[in-house]
């Protein structure tokens, strides 16, 4: 039985690459599936995680760790068909790289094991435009000091989140020189509300960047770079080269990510006068116990109550939910103890974002959507 779930389990993850866009990981996942149910090389390499949930995304771990092999250098064979290692992803044999991970799997059993070991860690960079768009419309009034604080940073790459530049139909905000654009970012059009805190906010004013995480990552350093990179699917170039240049802006602007868990984090802010306190995270909440969240509630309520026309406050969040009937992911809003506003939908790597966008609550617009999870 525990060899069955643990399949499904594979196939189940299979299915959801497909639908975001990775059919190498899609295909490699579904031998990898067979093989477990055929006894072979695979079982093996998850052996003492047969009973994972799929919350524990067991697979993007195993995939994760091999990945980090292709571009380590010590499975050539399988980097020769990961686009993310220099090697060439053929669409029409999309399993192709099979046979090399296979060997792999045997061969580096005790490698890949570490990597079981580890929560997943990826910085996505695509979501920022989205946690970006929220503050733009949030921040009341230009040039407000604005204190960054972030749960679930990862290595902190999306508080340098205003670095970035963002462009879209008829739309552009931040640096033009940055290392990392994000293009067709909305559709069918940019809203109201988004275009309204562009032209308020010319550049924002970050005074503060902090964040926290279990098991935070050095993005300056070689094992952490090395982490960031293994967890973006090897035939999304995209989201390599925004990952590429969010490194390069990591090197330049500074940032802080703690060891902890998101409540005690929280337990240790409190809003400043003549300043704008923000708290974000993007498709994290599934990683935290219920327990724990019970007690982040518990802050941000505390936090929101203590905000002041000179000491605001706002939670933003882009996380998956259930609104009207249907499961999306949301970006919300919520400024001091106002009731949470819904602001977008979007794919859960962020781009494109679009789906049902605010112009004027409670009226709505239907937009382009490309299916989430």
């Amino acid at each position: 039985m525990p060899r069955e779930h643990v399949a499904r389990v594979f196939r189940q993850q299979a299915g959801s690459c497909g639908r975001q866009g990775s059919p190498l990981y899609a295909a490699l996942l579904e031998r990898i599936a067979r093989d477990i149910e055929q006894d072979g090389p695979s079982v093996d390499a998850v052996a003492g995680y047969e009973d994972a949930a799929v919350d524990d995304v067991l697979p993007l771990r195993l995939l994760g760790g091999a990945h980090a092999l292709a571009l380590t250098g010590r499975a050539p064979e399988l980097a020769a068909h990961l686009p993310s290692a220099g090697g060439t992803f053929d669409p029409a044999r999309p399993d192709a790289a099979w046979p090399a991970l296979r060997a792999a799997l045997s061969e580096e059993r005790y490698w890949l094991r570490d990597w079981l070991a580890r929560p997943p860690q990826t910085n996505e960079v695509g979501r920022s435009h989205l946690l970006i768009a929220a503050l733009l419309h949030t921040v009341p009034t230009p040039q407000t000091p604005v204190r960054l604080f972030e749960l679930g940073s990862s290595g902190g790459l999306n508080l340098r989140a205003e670095q970035f530049r963002y462009e879209a139909d008829g739309f552009s905000w931040g640096p033009p020189d940055s290392a990392v654009r994000l293009t067709d970012t909305w559709a069918p059009e940019v809203p109201a509300w988004l275009r309204a805190g562009a032209e308020r906010h010319q550049a924002l004013r970050i005074v503060e960047r902090r964040g926290c995480d279990p098991s935070p990552i050095d993005p300056l350093s070689a094992e952490g770079s090395l982490t960031l990179r293994a967890y973006v699917w090897p035939d999304q170039r995209a989201r390599m080269e925004r990952l590429e240049g969010a490194l390069r802006i990591a090197a330049k602007v500074p940032a802080t990510v703690q060891g902890s868990g998101a409540a005690e984090f929280l337990s240790t802010l409190d809003v400043e006068p003549g300043t704008w306190t923000v708290v974000w995270h993007s498709v994290m909440r599934q990683y935290v116990p219920l327990e724990e969240w019970a007690a982040v509630e518990s802050e941000l309520a505390r936090l929101a109550a203590s905000a002041t026309p000179d000491a605001g406050f706002a939670h933003v969040a882009f996380e998956p939910g259930r609104h009207d009937g249907g499961e999306d992911f949301w970006l919300s809003v919520r400024v001091g103890t106002g009731p949470e506003r819904l602001l977008a939908s979007a794919h859960p790597h962020g781009l494109p974002a679009g789906g049902r966008v605010p112009e004027d609550p409670p009226r709505w617009t239907y937009g382009a959507h490309d299916g989430a999870e």
